[in-house]
């Protein structure tokens, strides 16, 4: 797919709980996207009190981070941590909240009924099953989990190539599964290292795509608004030229 070079894909906020995520969301945005605007806010302590005391403890923090991030001219915003990402998208800011992996879990039960989570924090492990069993819609969907142990305490030590090698032998050792989801989005790594059979989804790529799609909806209707018709493909056309 030939990326788009519209100036006008407007600008997208992303919720982080680590710094390791801006550079993989930089390179995909030059990638695929590159007329989106990025705004990074990182929160590491969202993930610490989730991690303690349940997603719902940081609910408040988060909707104010999310309602900053609006004001400032946000046209959506991506939540990346997935242990938090269902209090993201319940919170109402004025624009569309998207989390990072329910893309993701969505082509996962478009891939099979058998579903292996894989996960290096366990309060992930919750949500992710959830969501996934969500995206199936009522269908049977048979969802199992793994966590990778040790894996997280490598990532805190910024041992990136061991814990995303720990991830990828993880994998490899899933047997009786249609699809293997990597719940987190520090393990999209793996995909490359993994020698798994079944097809292995992370969810940075995916995420990324949407919340794009809803920023550059929100650009092309504040562009319509201002008097610039949209362009073909729901983007707004350039502006003229300056007269006067």
């Amino acid at each position: 797919m030939t990326p788009s070079t519209s100036p006008y894909e407007g600008t997208l906020a992303l919720l982080h709980t680590s710094p390791v995520h801006i550079p993989v969301f930089e390179a995909l945005r030059d990638e695929a996207h590159p007329g989106l605007g990025l705004r990074h806010l990182v929160a590491p302590d969202l993930l610490d009190r989730a991690r303690e005391e349940g997603p719902a403890a940081v609910a408040d923090d988060v909707r104010r981070l999310l309602g900053e991030a609006a004001a400032a001219g946000a046209g959506a915003v991506l939540c990346t941590c997935s242990t938090i990402g269902a209090v993201a998208e319940r919170t109402a800011v004025g624009v569309s909240v998207l989390r990072v992996d329910r893309p993701m879990a969505a082509a996962a039960v478009a891939a099979g009924s058998r579903v292996m989570v894989l996960a290096t924090v366990e309060s992930t492990l919750g949500p992710t099953v959830a969501l996934v069993r969500e995206e199936a819609a009522g269908r049977a969907v048979e969802v199992r989990t793994l966590l990778v142990e040790g894996a997280w305490d490598r990532f805190l030590a910024g041992d990136a190539e061991g814990y995303v090698r720990a991830v990828a032998e993880a994998a490899d050792t899933v047997t009786d599964a249609d699809v293997i989801v990597l719940a987190q989005a520090s393990m999209a790594p793996a995909q490359q290292l993994t020698t798994a059979t079944v097809p292995v989804l992370s969810s940075p790529r995916p995420g990324l795509a949407a919340a794009a799609a809803a920023a550059a909806a929100t650009a092309a209707l504040g562009s319509t608004r201002a008097g610039r018709p949209p362009a073909a493909g729901g983007r707004p056309a350039p502006p003229g030229p300056a007269t006067g």
